[in-house]
């Protein structure tokens, strides 16, 4: 994987990140875990490693500052339908005294998240294998991130009951989902809308952020 570095440094330096050495290690060491498995238990649809790269590790670095008040926030964060990780495992990496849950119900990809944790040290993980409307945590979550996990609507009233009062829903989208924005629930509102500018990606990209009324 060492030769996808300079590439991750590059989009790194136009997102205004600062990625350590050890950072970049564990950002790289990722990958190749996330190509290893997903050879063998289908983690993902994007099958090459510099794909991946690409849209699941620089994407999620694009929002790794954004997902809390300050970029050293570290507030308790929970990532649902996390799948191979993303953007959790990015964002533990890069804010390693914030705590992250990692929530799937498939248990390969939480198996998958649980390796990734351990090989790489990251202690302020937890993974959680439950449905999210099943999980009751003992401490509620400052703010829950989601990928394309699901419209707006179902995310908040799925996962409402994680969150902490006065925290945030962090939601990663394409294009901006004017539908799904004009059908948000009754008790909810829309706190900012976040332009991304994700390097190498073409695609309108957006952080919508949400927070009760």
């Amino acid at each position: 994987m060492e030769q996808f570095r300079p590439r991750l440094l590059q989009a790194a330096e136009q997102l205004e990140l600062n990625l350590s050495e050890e950072q970049q290690d564990k950002l790289l060491a990722y990958l190749d875990l996330f190509a290893r498995w997903n050879a063998a238990y289908n983690l993902s649809a994007v099958r090459e490693p510099a794909e991946m790269l690409e849209r699941h590790i620089i994407d999620s670095l694009s929002v790794v500052n954004l997902c809390g008040q300050s970029p050293d926030d570290q507030s308790p964060l929970i990532d649902v339908g996390s799948g191979g990780g993303v953007p959790g495992i990015p964002l533990a990496i890069i804010h390693p005294e914030r705590p992250i849950s990692l929530l799937d119900s498939n248990g390969k990809k939480s198996r998958f998240q649980f390796q990734v944790a351990s090989q790489l040290k990251l202690a302020n993980i937890n993974v959680v294998n439950q449905r999210v409307e099943a999980y009751q945590p003992e401490e509620l979550y400052a703010g829950v991130v989601s990928r394309a996990f699901a419209s707006l609507s179902d995310m908040v009233n799925g996962s409402d009951h994680l969150l902490a009062p006065g925290g945030r829903f962090y939601a990663m989208k394409g294009k901006l989902p004017e539908d799904e924005l004009s059908a948000l629930p009754k008790g909810f509102k829309v706190d900012q809308l976040q332009p991304l500018s994700v390097p190498g990606c073409e695609a309108e990209r957006h952080l919508i952020v949400l927070c009760r009324e």
